[in-house]
């Protein structure tokens, strides 16, 4: 009997998987700068652009999530 079973190649990471992680480590990142800038006592620019990039990555990650939705 012959073996009927295909193989399949390996699950590959696609470009969206890449982006959607390296946006995640971004939030993370910047959250946990914006932190430690709150601890170290740093100037408000620090907070804001900390901030800043926060909410473009969170936004980012969430228009991405609602657009492959559809």
């Amino acid at each position: 009997m012959p073996n009927t079973t295909t193989t399949t190649e390996p699950d590959r990471l696609s470009p969206g998987d890449i982006a959607r992680t390296l946006l995640w480590i971004v939030v993370v990142a910047s959250a946990l700068t914006n932190m430690a800038a709150s601890f170290g006592g740093a100037d408000t620019w620090v907070h804001l652009v900390c901030g800043a990039v926060t909410v473009l990555c969170a936004g980012t990650l969430v228009v991405r999530n609602l657009r492959g939705r559809r």
